[in-house]
């Protein structure tokens, strides 16, 4: 008597999947209409596509690009959100850990700028306890420029000119204020705010638009500084020169295959720029 054996391949008649031959696949890809298994199976807005499709089809869909050559910040401005996010907690910590530390660590003052530059990036994510509209007002502020800025240069030129503005914030603040001023802790994100202030206006300037209520916000904001001695207006006026200046080197960039290099250049000029200030206040004492 003999039995028979089953074939370990599929019968000719049975769909099988073109990347792995040997799994039968009565499931076909909407797109090209060959069978694909499990493993090769994209969700599609109707059915399934296979791993193929799917693959050239990103290969030949156009990337779309902000006006200044970021990748298209779609949906909900995430820098900014991270950014208010991360504020947000740092100012809970500011509460729950106890003795000060983080404030000691962290804020920033004229005597940290040689040995502990850091400070002039991370002061900008502390805020004043004894004040909440100070944390307040910064988030709201950030949420409106945020979302307007953020798509027109693009997530990571947006958090580029964010981030030089809280250095340049605490450079206004190191160059403007006399050396016989006592060591004071800077906090808050108020420079880097100015500097979005700056970048909006060259933004503006440079797509066309009116400019004169964004100059108002940017007088108001600027005078109250200088009534309330509470408020380092040395951090706002160095955020929003920093901030103008990086906003310009995005903008003016020539637009090309080169205009990203172009544009990484420019905001490396200003980083620098910032430094030698820096240098010469530390060295001039």
């Amino acid at each position: 008597m003999s039995y028979g054996i089953p074939s370990a391949e599929p019968s000719a008649d049975i769909p099988v999947c073109p990347r792995h031959p040997d799994r039968p696949s009565y499931v076909r890809c909407q797109r090209c209409g060959r069978p694909a298994c499990p493993e090769c199976q994209r969700t599609a807005a109707v059915g399934f596509q296979c791993v193929d499709c799917v693959n050239e089809q990103k290969r030949t869909t156009p990337v779309y690009r902000s006006p200044y050559g970021g990748a298209l910040a779609v949906g909900r401005p995430l820098v900014t959100f991270t950014i208010i996010g991360l504020c947000v907690l740092v100012y809970i910590l500011q509460w729950i850990v106890p003795g000060d530390l983080i404030f000691r660590n962290f804020a920033f003052a004229n005597v940290y700028a040689d040995r502990e530059p850091w400070r002039m990036i991370t002061s900008a994510f502390l805020h004043s306890q004894g004040f909440l509209l100070h944390i307040v007002l910064n988030m709201y502020t950030l949420w409106i420029f945020g979302q307007a800025l953020e798509p027109l240069l693009g997530r990571i030129r947006f958090l580029a000119v964010y981030l030089i503005s809280a250095v340049g914030g605490s450079v206004g603040f190191l160059a403007l204020t006399p050396t016989t001023v006592p060591a004071v802790g800077v906090v808050g994100a108020s420079g880097a705010i100015f500097g979005l202030f700056g970048a909006m206006l060259v933004v503006q300037r440079h797509r066309g638009g009116d400019t004169r209520q964004l100059w108002i916000l940017i007088a108001i904001n600027g005078a109250i500084g200088f009534f309330i001695p509470s408020i380092a207006w040395q951090a706002h006026l160095g955020g929003l020169i920093t901030g103008g200046l990086a906003a310009a080197a995005i903008a003016y960039a020539p637009r090309g295959k080169n205009q990203g290099l172009l544009q990484a250049g420019g905001l490396v000029l200003v980083a620098g720029l910032l430094a030698v200030v820096t240098w010469f206040r530390i060295t001039a004492g």
